[in-house]
């Protein structure tokens, strides 16, 4: 994603934004769920991604599982995942968390290594488990709010700070080590199929257990960022209330009052 492509996507979500600030409801009346309330754009930005992927993505990536061998395809997983690990330590850096940072460097180092150039989670085996940190929880832990959830067109679900962390955790992939353009287009690609072939049982399991996946998606996506940003420990919240998941205070840093994005979901 280029600088341009970035401004753009900022330009989007800026109009966005705008837009659901300027959206009309009856005096006193409040969405039906507080943390989405642009759930009509949601919903068929949800049902435009879910059409995409029964006519092509899902298809591709069965295909793709057919034909290439779990071996080969966890591979790429850890070779993908090493790169992840790096930017984890770096957010993990930025948000004071020091011991998770360090051992995000020794898994880094040992898998590139020791690990053919991380195709191997030599780490792993050793005992040194992954940290999962990425820019967005980073902003979480530096006291910006969440943010209205939102689902971009073949991006997914997402939330408005989370989506502004987005052009910066895309590009922190494989694809980065490589100028060549076709080569990074080839890696995108990959990496996509790939993971979407990873999720063909999750998948199925959703059809299958969701009267509502729109909802079931989304509830489960905010849930587990929010638990990422406490590190599996969030505070209880309220039942009438949004949920806040600036751990701020926790982390030793001060939310600025004034720069703080509009509450809304919790991740």
């Amino acid at each position: 994603m280029n600088r341009r492509a970035v401004r753009r996507f900022g330009t989007l979500l800026l109009a966005l934004a705008l837009a659901g600030c300027a959206t009309s409801r009856p005096a006193g009346e409040a969405p039906a769920n507080p943390r989405d309330p642009w759930e009509g754009w949601n919903r068929k930005v949800y049902a435009f991604n879910d059409a995409l992927d029964a006519a092509v993505l899902k298809p591709v990536a069965t295909v793709y599982a057919d034909i290439v061998p779990q071996p080969v395809r966890r591979g790429f997983d850890n070779f993908v995942g090493n790169f992840a690990d790096a930017w984890s330590s770096a957010n993990s850096f930025m948000q004071g968390k020091l011991e998770p940072g360090f051992r995000g460097v020794i898994r880094v180092s040992m898998n590139t290594v020791f690990g053919l150039g991380g195709v191997l989670d030599i780490a792993s085996e050793a005992g040194i488990d992954r940290v999962d940190e990425d820019f967005g929880q980073t902003l979480g832990v530096w006291g910006f709010g969440p943010g209205p959830y939102v689902v971009w067109p073949l991006i997914g679900p997402s939330t408005l700070r989370d989506s502004f962390a987005f052009p910066i955790d895309f590009n922190m992939t494989p694809a980065l080590a490589f100028h060549n353009g076709d080569v990074k287009y080839a890696l995108t690609a990959w990496q996509i199929v790939n993971r979407r072939a990873n999720l063909l049982g999750a998948s199925r399991l959703l059809d299958d257990i969701a009267l509502d996946p729109y909802t079931f998606m989304r509830d489960g996506y905010l849930q587990r960022r929010r638990s990422l940003i406490y590190d599996g420990d969030p505070p209880e919240e309220a039942d009438d209330a949004p949920a806040d998941d600036e751990p701020a205070e926790a982390a030793g840093v001060a939310a600025p009052a004034a720069s703080a994005p509009v509450s809304g979901p919790a991740k």
